[in-house]
This record gives structure tokens, C-alpha cells and sequence, in this order.
């Protein structure tokens, strides 16, 4: 029963690869031969219609668009091409039905990690932010006008368009600046606005100079940010190696492959290979998951 479904799913992967290669190569022929024309000085002929390009349906290209617009759907639609070209490697429906279940965990991780990067852009750009305005008020302009100047770039983008605007308005209207600058620090990576706004308070308040306090709050942000990249450049070297240790049974099945011995027959149509396979998979996510925890457990002590 599972090599026929097995047959048939590998038919139905072949019949769509080969209608996407179809559609592919008659929307792309009108083209180039029009290229060729227009490239050898002529024109097209009048006489003869143009071809239309073949369209999706509409609620195909919707549906289409509003996945690949998703953060992550690139990665869920790899793990599912993934698991079907290992069903009709291994003529087994076992892998499809594994990559359906492991995406949203691949989809999480890849969000995680998009987050990450943007935090740390967001760290560079509050880091900017004071060591501009600084700048700024030490020349001899106030502080609203000021603030205006260094939120006007393209990396104060960083902060966000809500909290971008509400903070431009606070400035060009005299509006609540620190209270602003509160709210924008609530975002990951933006907590350095939080300084901004005391300093702010206590130069509006009392009289103190305001360069002076937001320099050291770079200077201090500067510290933490060099910091928390010195401590990532030392964990990579442990997750680099549980990556690579992870990695080592897909190139064992590979080398089986390759030497005619066909791991995956054995793997995935016999009692005992489904549960080494079971056993094997339960223990490479436990030992990744529990790499992740050290490696999260490191980042959460350092000070």
C-alpha cells in the first residue's frame, strides 16, 4: 500500500515539475524572440499577434503571493519540497508527512532569528541616534530640532514608523519626548531609548547638559553591544559543531547511496529500520534542542 502511494505521489511531483517547466518555457519563448529581433535592429512583424503569456489562475497567484509575503514560507515551502523529493526518492510517504510536521518548527526558528538580526540592527541604530544627537546639540541646536535632524535618515528607519512618527511629532510640536521615546524603547534591541529619554528629562528639568549624558549612554550601549558579539563569536563555535554532528546521518545516507546499499529501503520499509529511524530522530532533536538551551542559557547570564 505505501509504494503505491509512494508511485503515485512521485507521479504527481513529476507531472507538476513538468507543467511548471511547460508554462515556463512557452511564457519565456515570445520573449526571447523578440529580444533576438529588437537586438538585430528590426521590428516585430505587424501581421502576425503576439503570443499571450499563459497566466495562474487568479486565486492560484493570490494564494501564491500571500504565502511567499509571509516571514518564513520560503523555508515551510523548501521543507516540503524537501520531504516529497525524499518520498519519491525513498518511495515512502513517511517524509512528506515529517517535513509537513516539522515546517511550522523550521518556520519558528527562521522568525527567531529574523527577530535576532533585526534587534541587533535596532542596537546600531540607537547607538547612532545618541552619538547624532549628540553631535547635534553640542553645535549649538536645541533639542527638538535636533532630534528632527537625526530622525530624518534612512537609519532611523530601524526604530520603526509608528514609533519614528510619534517621535518626530513629540519633537516638531513639543509634544511629550520622553514618553515617546519610552514607548519606542519597548521594541527588542531599542531598550538603549529608555537612557535617551531620562537623559532628556533631566536636561529639560534641570538644566544639565544633555550631549554630555547622551555620549555616555553611547559609550555605554557601545560597551553592551561589543559584549553580547564577542559572547555570540565564542558560542558559534559549539553550534557550528552540533549543526555539523547533526548533519553527519544525512551523509552517511548519502555514502550508503552512492555505494549501492540503499539505506533508505531499509529505513523506511522494514520494522527494524523505521525504528532506528524513529530512535535516531528523537535523539538528534534532543540534542539540538538541548544545544539551543545552553547556548540560550549563556547569552541570558552574561551581564
Amino acid at each position: 500500500m505505501s509504494g503505491q502511494l509512494a508511485d503515485q505521489l512521485g507521479q504527481v511531483t513529476a507531472a507538476l515539475c513538468a507543467g511548471a517547466g511547460a508554462w515556463l518555457l512557452a511564457g519565456g519563448a515570445p520573449a526571447r524572440h523578440r529580444a533576438r529581433t529588437l537586438a538585430a535592429g528590426g521590428a516585430p512583424a505587424r501581421g502576425v499577434p503576439p503570443r499571450r503569456r499563459p497566466r495562474l489562475p487568479r486565486a492560484l497567484s493570490w494564494v501564491l503571493s500571500w504565502a511567499l509575503a509571509r516571514p518564513g514560507s520560503r523555508v515551510v515551502l523548501c521543507c516540503l519540497a524537501a520531504g516529497a523529493l525524499l518520498g519519491v526518492w525513498g518511495r515512502s510517504p513517511l517524509p512528506p508527512l515529517a517535513a509537513a510536521l516539522l515546517a511550522p518548527l523550521a518556520a519558528r526558528w527562521w522568525r527567531r532569528r529574523r527577530e535576532r538580526e533585526a534587534a541587533a540592527r535596532r542596537r546600531e541604530a540607537v547607538i547612532d541616534l545618541c552619538r547624532s544627537l549628540a553631535c547635534e546639540v553640542r553645535a549649538g541646536r536645541p533639542p527638538g530640532p535636533s532630534l528632527v535632524t537625526v530622525l530624518v535618515p534612512e537609519r532611523a528607519a530601524e526604530l520603526g514608523r509608528d514609533h519614528r512618527a510619534a517621535l518626530l511629532a513629540a519633537a516638531r510640536y513639543g509634544g511629550d519626548v520622553p514618553g515617546a521615546l519610552r514607548a519606542a524603547a519597548a521594541r527588542p534591541g531599542a531598550g538603549g531609548l529608555s537612557g535617551v529619554a531620562a537623559c532628556w528629562e533631566v536636561a529639560t528639568d534641570q538644566g544639565a547638559s544633555l550631549a554630555a549624558g547622551l555620549e555616555r549612554v553611547a559609550e555605554a550601549l557601545r560597551a553592551e553591544h561589543d559584549q553580547h558579539e564577542e559572547l555570540r563569536a565564542q558560542l558559534a563555535g559549539p553550534r557550528v559543531t552540533a549543526l555539523m554532528l547533526a548533519g553527519l546521518p544525512v551523509v552517511g545516507l548519502l555514502l550508503g547511496s552512492a555505494m549501492g546499499a540503499a539505506p533508505l529501503r531499509e529505513l523506511l520499509h522494514t520494522p527494524l529500520g523505521l525504528a532506528c529511524l524513529g530512535a535516531g530522530a528523537l535523539l538528534e532533536g534532543a540534542g539540538l534542542a538541548w544545544t539551543a538551551a545552553l547556548t540560550r542559557a549563556a547569552e541570558r547570564s552574561a551581564p
